[in-house]
């Protein structure tokens, strides 16, 4: 480790030098030397530190549509940052080789990350590929930080956090993608090893009340694609915002999943469902080809032209629709 521990936050001492994590569903009791499910933290001598607190498995700058995040600074690039870890160990995850394992790491204070924002030209700080839940503390230090110089924070995350810790994070949030894997407790339970569903639905909740959300499902055949499932998630979204962008994305199979990928009928018949009520329906990881253009959910007037990772707003003047006047569903740079 190249710095000094930082005691975790929401954690609580147990007997014989254990503690109990309370960042998360999982809840981890973890003994004298050993670390949470999330790889990241780690009970020393009966105190609960942020292992992994700074260490960086991958920086980039990518647009920020890749994340994905259709509905925000359209067209700009990111900073991306991640550590390895995760609280889930879901058995079709895409980044299992850093999520799943401690991955070679290097540390960058919150300083740093803030500094190379700024001299890339990035509009914020994308913490995303592994789980940003699970940097909790680094995730407060250095988003303050980058609220300060004006940069915005944006989390791509599965949203298994605790009611508690979520409202601290959120004031230095701006926008995140969160995974609603299933509508399914046994889903979660079976393939991403957490009863985890309530959480997710109380950070979308949560969340879309001080910050700007865009929701991903991964659909996998036979798993989470049936109709009726379908159904309860898009009336779930209705039921917080008809104008939360929705992501449904292809799987292939990955870490300890091998079926098929999904079949294209499925991903199409998402994306009919969930288009009778809500305003923003995408399809993600099927190749370049697919319409994912932005229009307004009013008159149909196209408000932003995407081509692959190239994007252009085309329709919007002053944050509204340019042709009815509606106020266009977007969180935008200066």
């Amino acid at each position: 480790m190249a710095h000094e521990l930082i005691e975790a936050r929401y954690w609580d001492a147990l007997e014989g030098d254990r503690v109990q994590c309370r960042l998360c569903p999982q809840l981890c009791t973890i003994p004298n030397g050993g670390r949470g499910l999330c790889l990241g933290r780690v009970n020393r001598e009966g105190t609960l530190y942020a292992r992994s607190f700074g260490e960086c498995v991958s920086v980039s700058m990518d647009p920020v549509e890749k994340k994905p995040l259709y509905h925000v600074c359209p067209g700009k690039q990111i900073l991306s940052i991640a550590t390895y870890g995760c609280n889930l160990s879901c058995e079709f995850c895409q980044n299992w080789t850093i999520s799943q394992t401690e991955a070679s790491t290097e540390f960058l204070s919150p300083e740093r990350i803030v500094s190379l924002a700024r001299k890339n030209g990035s509009f914020g700080i994308a913490y995303t590929y592994t789980e940003p839940i699970i940097w909790y503390e680094y995730l407060l230090a250095t988003g303050d930080m980058a609220h300060a110089t004006g940069l915005k924070n944006v989390l791509v995350t599965n949203g298994i956090i605790n009611e508690e810790p979520l409202k601290e994070l959120l004031p230095f949030v701006d926008a995140m993608n969160v995974d609603l894997k299933s509508m399914r407790p046994e889903f979660y339970r079976e393939l991403c090893h957490v009863d985890g569903l309530e959480a997710v639905q109380r950070t979308i909740r949560t969340a879309h009340e001080e910050s700007f959300v865009e929701v991903t499902c991964l659909l996998i055949a036979g798993k989470n694609d049936s109709e009726d499932e379908l159904r309860e998630f898009v009336d779930f979204i209705a039921s917080v915002s008809p104008s939360i962008p929705v992501h449904f994305s292809r799987y292939f199979p990955n870490y300890k999943m091998d079926g098929p990928p999904t079949p294209m009928e499925s991903l199409e018949r998402a994306e009919r469902i969930a288009r009778e009520k809500l305003n923003y329906v995408y399809l993600g990881n099927i190749g370049l080809d697919v319409d994912s253009n932005t229009y307004c959910p009013d008159d149909g007037h196209l408000l932003v032209r995407r081509t692959g990772y190239s994007t252009e707003v085309v329709g919007v003047r002053d944050g509204r629709c340019e042709q009815c006047g509606r106020e266009a569903d977007f969180l935008w740079c200066d």
